[in-house]
């Protein structure tokens, strides 16, 4: 049964989360916002009134009779389902406890552009945006990498990764918010990732696998654009 995967079309945003895992599982899914009609197919779901568990906001997963909202909860489901999570249910919790806190890095990295609301435009709010995109340059970048380098330190000789000695989906989704970064901030990031060694080699070792690479290298990868969640406006980087 194959997964149908709801997002906005041509946006790297949080759906994108949901695509590397699919790709790194190598299941089959429909990429429903590649069709077309996409945004009026999601609105059409969004607004129906006979689901019992109506998601918030995409992206969404739907999956037989399941319909999943929220990145970390989709991520949760596959990642049981397909080997992207540990066995353990400790473990298991710890890489879902580290996609919650990659959901975190994200919203903040959006509120640099937006920092007075997503209903205005990033030129409505721009003397806003330089105060709040300074203080994640100077103090949230670096807090959140180094957190993430402090994980990959104690387990180091295990691999790049994480969690154990194989990839999860905290994994792949800490490599496409570092990308996101680099992208965005490109002399912030790339100052903080100089001092984060393992996060840096776990970048380079998500990159490098088939399916990912695969994926990366075709045209099903939406680029980083100045519609998405990291968008690079000079101004914010100085």
């Amino acid at each position: 049964m194959s997964y149908e995967l709801y997002y906005w079309p041509g946006i790297a945003r949080r759906g994108e989360f949901v695509r590397l895992a699919l790709e790194e599982a190598g299941v089959a899914y429909v990429d429903k916002a590649r069709e077309p009609g996409a945004e009026e197919t999601l609105l059409a779901l969004l607004e129906r009134s006979d689901l019992l568990h109506p998601p918030f906001a995409p992206p969404f997963l739907k999956h037989g009779n399941v319909l999943i909202g929220q990145t970390a909860a989709i991520l949760l489901y596959l990642g049981e389902r397909h080997g992207l999570a540990p066995t353990d249910q400790a473990e298991r919790l710890w890489v879902h406890q580290i996609q919650l806190t990659i959901a975190d890095l994200v919203s903040e990295a959006h509120d640099t552009h937006h920092p007075l609301g997503a209903h205005l435009y990033y030129e409505e709010q721009k003397p806003e945006a330089l105060r709040r995109a300074r203080d994640f340059r100077e103090n949230r970048i670096e807090k959140y990498l180094r957190w993430f380098e402090e994980i990959t330190a104690r387990k180091r000789e295990d691999g790049p990764y994480l969690v154990g000695d194989r990839v999860t989906y905290a994994d792949l989704s800490l490599f496409q918010v570092t990308e996101g970064l680099l992208y965005a901030f490109p002399r912030a990031a790339n100052a903080v990732l100089a001092d984060c060694p393992g996060v840096a080699a776990l970048r380079q070792a998500v990159a490098q696998r088939p399916r990912i690479r695969s994926y990366l290298e075709s045209d099903r990868r939406t680029a980083f654009n100045e519609s998405g969640i990291f968008r690079h406006y000079a101004e914010l980087d100085r």
